[in-house]
């Protein structure tokens, strides 16, 4: 599966599109990580706790968007892009979502 950020793939054609498909995953922070970060607030520096929980979250929705692709009969997905909300306060939603498409 093609996953880009362009409206086309280079040197492909477009033969058809498919429509929207997207991948979320909601996630909590855990209450010891939320410790640690709160620590590091404090001296400064990256709370890797997060960034460790930020990227796997983007994978899973990353994940769950390929899935759906692959279900409409997709060769790759274009216009990707990613948004971040905060659902409650120790909670957030990662979204993923482009345009499934055809190629030759």
């Amino acid at each position: 599966m093609i996953l880009v950020t362009t409206n086309d793939v280079a040197g492909r054609e477009i033969t058809e599109v498919l429509g929207l498909v997207r991948g979320s995953t909601i996630r909590a922070r855990h209450i010891g990580r939320d410790i640690l970060a709160r620590m590091r607030g404090i001296v400064g520096g990256e709370v890797s706790e997060y960034t460790k929980l930020m990227g796997e979250s983007r994978e899973q929705a990353l994940d769950r968007l390929v899935q759906e692709a692959r279900e409409l009969g997709a060769d790759a997905v274009v216009g990707l892009r990613f948004t971040t909300s905060e659902v409650m306060d120790s909670a957030a939603e990662i979204l993923v979502y482009g345009t499934a498409v055809k190629l030759r």
